[in-house]
């Protein structure tokens, strides 16, 4: 199979990269279904990428609907070591404007409908989640952000993102408890993806994309879908130059990550006690630990 070794997972807006060259479509199966739509593997900046478009090109999929664990799995198929993850989010914060670019460090989950591991069926296993984003990678993606210049658009190093269920956008009660919590954007998607990334041994990132200020704010109107995908355009031509610069570095520099590493310590399950069946399905996430 089509090996690429940065995966970039497109968010509300971003359904295609523009700069991919040598385009395969590759349609993939995976022990925990097919994934939101076949995965474009192409070369950017000399690299090769694997992006997702994460509700569908079409955007059929809602977050609640999404196939977590067959994307991030898909990706590990392919080769997979770094995850960029673009998601349109909602500002908790004055000082982040609509446009604006977060690189959170942490995430409140509040999801309530969704598998958010591989693990099960006789393997039990618990990774380490304090630090839920690889730091080394969000750093060369902030990097890159700076170096770009990029017109009307502020970047945040750091902050939390709060991970909702959706689809409903938040009530003012809602919005307010999460700025009491100092979270700094809200989004539907991007957990269960980090913690499956971590399971997975893939260095994860997100790049969050501003579009509004939730319902919060007193001089702007409740978000709608209509303010939100005037946004989205302006956001997706921005994020595409993001992350080509930040693919560029990382294939000159591929960055260390304890997320390599992930499982090392996490599988409490004696190997030799375990399933077979269970074993055979995740043999792709276990096999250097046999």
């Amino acid at each position: 199979m089509t090996e690429a070794q940065i995966g970039v997972i497109g968010g509300s807006g971003l359904y295609k990269m523009d700069a991919l060259k040598d385009i395969e479509e590759i349609e993939v199966d995976t022990p925990f279904g097919k994934p939101s739509d076949a995965l474009i593997v192409g070369t950017l900046e000399g690299a090769r990428v694997a992006f997702l478009p994460r509700h569908n090109r079409n955007h059929t999929l809602l977050p609640s609907e999404l196939p977590f664990r067959a994307n991030i799995y898909a990706m590990k198929q392919l080769g997979v070591e770094y995850i960029i993850s673009a998601s349109a989010v909602g500002s908790l914060k004055e000082e982040v404007k609509p446009l604006d670019m977060v690189i959170p460090n942490q995430f409140i989950d509040r999801t309530k409908n969704r598998v958010s591991t591989f693990f099960g069926e006789g393997i039990a296993a618990h990774i380490a989640f304090g630090e839920p984003i690889c730091q080394n990678l969000a750093n060369v993606l902030a990097d890159a952000i700076d170096s770009l210049n990029l017109p009307d658009v502020s970047l945040h190093r750091g902050g939390t993102y709060v991970c909702m269920e959706g689809p409903a956008f938040s009530t003012k009660a809602e919005s307010h408890l999460y700025r009491s919590w100092d979270a700094t954007v809200i989004g539907m998607t991007n957990v269960p993806e980090a913690k499956l990334a971590r399971e997975a041994e893939i260095a994860y990132a997100t790049l969050a994309l501003a579009t509004d200020y939730d319902c919060w704010h007193p001089d702007h109107d409740s978000v709608t879908v209509d303010m939100v995908v005037a946004t989205l355009q302006k956001n997706a031509v921005n994020a595409q130059k993001a992350i080509q610069e930040t693919v560029r570095r990382l294939n000159e520099n591929p960055p260390q990550s304890d997320a390599h590493s992930a499982l090392k310590y996490a599988i409490i399950t004696p190997l030799d006690k375990a399933p077979a069946k269970t074993k055979e399905k995740l043999s792709l996430l276990l096999q250097k630990y046999f």
